[in-house]
Order: structure tokens, then sequence, then C-alpha cells
């Protein structure tokens, strides 16, 4: 390395790494977008590599960039950690504070955490959108998404609130008349209760078992792009569900579904999933320690 970087060249980079964009930095920031490329060439001198890889249509993040992203990261969040010890009178967190998640997970789970968030931090104003896709939390102005999947694109950081796993249930009605798959293969003569939500692929199951990842295609009559929907139809007698644990656990506890092809999962933790380090918005970085404390104390997977 040539010499050490600017903190606030390594902050432009982060910034141009999730944005994809100089001109968007550039307006985020009030400054031109020639000024933002110079400081990046600036960066990739004093570092000796190459950071990024410019068309006249895009910016990607070269292998070394990625690299550089991941340490740049990590050592902005190291440095709020440090303020924040230091910092003996922290102020209350206040404004704005927009919140994504699915359909079934933002109505069982989230919004009641947020209820709570919000009885702790009154100066918050807590805004909760559910979808059925995947949020750009950038275009959108999301501060902070709550999502189910271990599939999390490389422009985003993400903490794991709590470990989840999908699994294989039906009701002992639907065993009764159609008897149970004994292989994976066997859930292809089944009625399966098909999820179309957000991110998940359709009518294509992908889960881990005895020999790694199988996948097996399964089809029903019934299919929704709502979980709740689903997991109801399922309690009905009408097929088998793959489904996380937060939202079939309690059925199977009282008996009304049992699990089938036990040694099948599939795994589906749950992250608080956002665009900068937290050491830029302590109203983000509250609600993130809220919710991981919440799971802690409310939710836990059996067996880790």
């Amino acid at each position: 390395m040539n010499n050490l970087p600017s903190l606030d060249d390594l902050d432009i980079f982060l910034q141009v790494a999730r944005r994809a964009s100089f001109a968007a930095v550039a307006e985020a920031r009030g400054m031109s977008a020639a000024f933002v490329s110079k400081r990046i060439r600036q960066l990739e001198t004093d570092l000796g590599v190459r950071l990024l890889h410019r068309t006249t249509r895009r910016v990607t993040v070269s292998e070394e960039g990625e690299r550089v992203y991941q340490w740049a990261q990590q050592m902005f969040e190291a440095l709020q950690r440090m303020g924040d010890e230091l910092d003996a009178g922290q102020r209350e967190p206040a404004g704005q504070l927009r919140i994504a998640s699915s359909l079934g997970l933002g109505r069982r789970l989230v919004a009641p955490a947020l209820s709570e968030l919000a009885a702790r931090y009154p100066r918050l104003d807590i805004r909760l959108d559910v979808h059925d896709r995947l949020v750009d939390l950038a275009t959108e102005g999301i501060d902070l998404d709550i999502r189910v999947g271990d599939t999390i694109a490389p422009n985003l950081i993400a903490k794991r609130l709590a470990r989840n796993r999908r699994v294989l249930c039906a009701s002992p009605d639907y065993l009764a008349r159609r008897g149970t798959p004994k292989t994976l293969a066997d859930l292809a003569a089944h009625d399966c209760l098909v999820i179309k939500e957000r991110d998940h692929p359709f009518g294509l199951w992908h889960l881990q078992g005895p020999a790694g990842e199988e996948s097996v295609r399964v089809t029903g009559a019934l299919s929704s792009n709502h979980g709740e929907v689903v997991h109801q139809w399922c309690l009905d007698g009408r097929g088998i569900v793959l489904r996380s644990w937060w939202d079939v656990h309690d059925s199977l506890d009282n008996g009304r579904l049992v699990r089938v092809l036990e040694g099948y999962q599939q795994a589906a933790d749950i992250w608080a999933v956002y665009t900068a380090p937290l050491a830029g918005s302590a109203k983000v970085r509250v609600a993130v320690e809220f919710f991981r404390q919440y799971f802690a104390d409310r939710y836990r997977l059996p067996g880790g």
C-alpha cells in the first residue's frame, strides 16, 4: 500500500459500491460526480488496487474492491462502537424509522416488536410496510428490512436476529387420506401448498437432507402469495406445506400439524438488513439491537 487511505474517501467508496453510481453519491453528498470519481481514483492510488470497473452504463466492484469493502465496513462499525463507549451521554433516537418485512413475518413477529420499540423510544416515528416482494432499500427509502432467508445481496449489510428453518408438515387428516411420503421424490405425487412469497422460487423446493442439498418440483391445486393463507389450508387438510418454524411451531405443538420427512429442512434465518453501517444512524442502530434482544428473549429454534 502506497499511503494510508482517507476515511472520507473510504466512505465515498462504500456509498458508490452500494449504489453502483457516481452520480447518485454525488447528489447525496452535494458534490460533483467528477469530484467523486477523483476521490475514488485517489483511493485506488493510495491502496494500489483497482476498486471499481467503470463503463458508460454501470459501475461494478472489482474482486479487490469487494475485499476493501468488507474491511472498510468493519472498520467504520468498530469506530462507531468506540464512539458509543466514549460517549457517556448518548441522545435518545428520534425521527422517522421506516421498516419493511414480509406479510406473515411482519404481522406475527415484527409488528408486536415495533409496538414495544415505540413505547421504549417515544420520539421515533415508526412506519411498517409489509410486502410480498423484496424491497429496494435505497430506492424506496427503507431504513431496515426484517426478512427470512439467507440469500442477501453483497451491497447490503445484514445482522442475524434468530436462527430459523423451514420444515415440511401436514395435517393428520391429510396424511390419513393420502399417506405419508417416505422420500423427497414422493412429494411430486402429493398435493403441495405452494407459496409465492418475496424471493421464494415458485413450486421448486430446495432442502438439505441426509445426502446434502436436494430439490423437488411440487404442484397442487392451491397456491398463494400469503403464507398465513397457505398455513390455514394446511390445517384444513388440503396438502403439505414448507413453512418457517416460527409460523408452524404452535400448530406442531398442539398436534394440528405433524412433521413429514423430518430429515429434510431449509435454512431460513431471520435477518435485519440495512444499507449503511450502523455508525451512521442511531435510530437504525437501536432498532437492530432491540430486534436482536427481542428475538433472543421470545424465539428459540429447537436444537440451536
